[in-house]
């Protein structure tokens, strides 16, 4: 009984010792990771592209998204049950989970710089959200007074696991900050409550909205307590279907309810489906399961080989914000919900932490520069719910939305992006993406590490890393080289290692390496035209245009005369990059020549139809992430080549 006690201790300590080490993974004691991301608080990212995203989402982001959060009765609802304010409920039952994802994107900007109105900020709320927690450790602004009776009755739609997820997820990026449990144990004291009272031979559980599962694997990497990961386990395994009287369009929809291991396929409703594939990925990394893996490897290839946006984006229905079938990718009816895309990005995070393959950082780095980038306006105050490929002219951003997922969702991407920089191994280095940046660190060996990237990515194709070890040593610095870049060029102190990289890889660099070398990586950057399968009706005969991480597309606003809908590329297609240092921040734009269309009708006969008079237009496309910043205006990414 007493060696029990001291190993249970001592695997607690391994994890949880240096609450400063710990990445936004923290894969260091995971069996299955053959790679450990570097902590967000190694990395700083200096003048560049993500750097001035990060700065304006803390300078302008959090602090009006929490004055919204204020102003619509977010916070006033834990207050409500605490006695502090007299005032009715506000909003969705999902809302204490807005809330959390605010203060989880709070914790990460700690790790950036000091911001001491942020920490006071999270320490104000987190004494609201203690107030609020009942002795039991059961935790819901919603499920209170006459709606206790409907405590875990409302599974499938009730959110409150949903909730204790971002909980979770909150309390642990701030603890990684500052080395503070208060909210994170407020979290803790809620999963002992379900620890204690559900399970197989307890009361039955299920996430309708899946989100706890991974939150309980890294609550375990953090804490030890493999009882944590054991109910990740339970939730995953689908047991609770026949007790809960689920039906398979609800399963469905959840994609939970069933055994993970069971699915075949992506479907329903695109958030929780990926949020459940993500805690599966997790569960994996610390357990090794072979059907896990399998299912997982089946799924990816689902989405990719069918169901995935060019942007990133997943999930082309609004009917239940869901996965359509293979092909299905219509472009103005998309739905794209940017949590969705957020929550690709973290499953090919995973995907690639137990691989070490380069196509699951290619898939992220889609994701990021377009299908997230594009959620947050280039000012920090308008989101976008859905992200179409093409559009009349709608109204698509919006400062609230009454289901406020995805503006602290985006916020929390990119105040903890640093984090998914680099990782290491015990071979060496793994560089992922490529912007001004500086990381601090040290080698798998116990050598301490800094590295500086500088360039000017992802505008221009060149980055050079400045490698400097604290002591001479052989290890390998493995550089991604991107799907997009058809010839690769890497020197080390001027002298070419090669020539012409493979794409979509990892270039492996292994020598002993000094204070002071330089490592020079130079993409090719030039314009690229993409084609869709056939099979995607809406793309057929059409192309995108690709600079480097970049998709782009054409907007009214650049064109005055004639509609962006009605021009098409003319062939053979050569493009102008033009920087342009005034416009939406700063973008590289890119010029040719192209053909107008007058408009036609809905229907004619071939056989007495005369051709569309063709008129030359000079077309100007802007990267994707960039549009609907100058009001409502006309958008393709897709155009006819002619």
């Amino acid at each position: 009984m007493i060696l029990t006690v001291l190993i249970a201790l001592f695997a607690s300590y391994c994890h949880s010792a240096d609450w400063s080490s710990q990445a936004i993974l923290y894969l260091d004691n995971s069996p299955q990771a053959k790679l450990h991301p570097v902590p967000v608080r190694a990395v700083k990212l200096t003048d560049g592209f993500w750097k001035a995203r990060q700065t304006v989402t803390i300078e302008k982001s959090l602090p009006t998204l929490l004055a919204l959060l204020e102003e619509h009765g977010v916070i006033d609802n834990f207050r409500r049950i605490s006695g502090r304010k007299k005032v009715d409920r506000k909003g969705p039952l999902y809302t204490d989970s807005d809330l959390y994802k605010w203060m989880e994107a709070a914790g990460w900007a700690l790790h950036t710089g000091e911001y001491p109105q942020l920490r006071a900020d999270i320490d104000r709320i987190t004494d609201e959200i203690a107030a609020a927690q009942e002795p039991s450790g059961y935790l819901n602004t919603y499920f209170i007074e006459d709606r206790v009776k409907d405590r875990f009755q409302r599974m499938q739609t009730g959110h409150e696991l949903y909730c204790l997820g971002h909980l979770l997820q909150a309390g642990i990026a701030y603890y990684r900050a500052t080395g503070g449990r208060r909210l994170l144990d407020i979290g803790v004291k809620f999963v002992d409550y379900l620890e204690r009272d559900f399970g197989p031979d307890k009361k039955p559980l299920l996430t309708g909205h899946p989100e706890l599962e991974l939150a309980l694997v890294e609550l375990y990497r953090t804490t030890g307590e493999r009882k944590h990961l054991e109910l990740a386990r339970y939730l995953l395994s689908g047991v609770e279907r026949e007790r809960l009287k689920l039906k398979d369009s609800e399963v469905k929809y959840m994609f939970s309810g069933s055994p993970f291991t069971s699915r075949k396929q992506l479907e329903g409703h695109a958030v929780r489906a990926m949020y459940a594939c993500t805690g599966a990925a997790d569960y994996y990394l610390e357990t090794g399961d072979p059907a896990y893996r399998a299912t997982l490897d089946t799924l990816w290839q689902d989405m990719t080989g069918g169901k995935l946006y060019l942007t990133g984006g997943v999930g082309s229905r609004a009917a239940g914000e869901a996965f359509g079938e293979p092909y299905e990718l219509p472009n103005f009816q998309a739905y794209t919900e940017s949590c969705a895309a957020i929550a690709n990005f973290i499953f090919n995070q995973r995907m690639l932490a137990m691989t070490a393959e380069a196509r699951y950082a290619d898939v992220m780095e889609r994701a990021l520069y377009n299908g997230i980038n594009s959620g947050m306006s280039l000012d920090g105050t308008l989101y976008c719910y859905r992200n179409p490929l093409a559009s009349l002219g709608e109204k698509i951003r919006n400062p609230w939305y009454n289901t406020t997922c995805c503006p602290p969702n985006i916020q929390r991407t990119i105040l903890a992006l640093s984090g998914y920089f680099f990782s290491t191994n015990k071979d060496g280095l793994w560089a992922h993406f490529y912007d001004n940046a500086e990381m601090n660190w040290k080698l798998e060996s116990g050598t301490a590490l800094r590295v500086t990237m500088k360039g000017e990515m992802p505008w221009k194709g060149k980055s050079v890393l400045t490698i400097d070890p604290a002591k001479p040593e052989a290890f390998t610095l493995n550089l991604r080289v991107p799907a997009w870049s058809r010839n690769t060029r890497v020197t080390v102190n001027g002298q070419v290692v090669t020539a012409s990289a493979k794409a979509n890889a990892y270039f492996p660099i292994k020598r002993t390496w000094n204070k002071g070398d330089r490592v020079s990586i130079e993409f090719d950057i030039r314009p690229r035209l993409v084609e869709a399968n056939a099979r995607v009706p809406e793309d057929y005969g059409k192309v995108a245009v690709q600079r480097g991480a970049m998709i782009y597309c054409l907007e009214q606003p650049d064109h005055k005369t004639g509609n962006v809908l009605n021009v098409a590329l003319r062939a053979p297609v050569a493009f102008t990059s033009e920087w342009k240092p005034e416009m939406l921040g700063g973008v590289m734009t890119l010029k040719t020549r192209g053909v107008a269309f007058g408009e036609q009708p809905l229907y004619r006969y071939r056989d007495e139809a005369t051709a569309s008079p063709l008129r030359p237009a000079d077309l100007t496309l802007i990267p994707y992430y960039a549009w609907a910043n100058r009001g409502e205006s006309a958008m393709t990414v897709w155009l006819p080549l002619r």
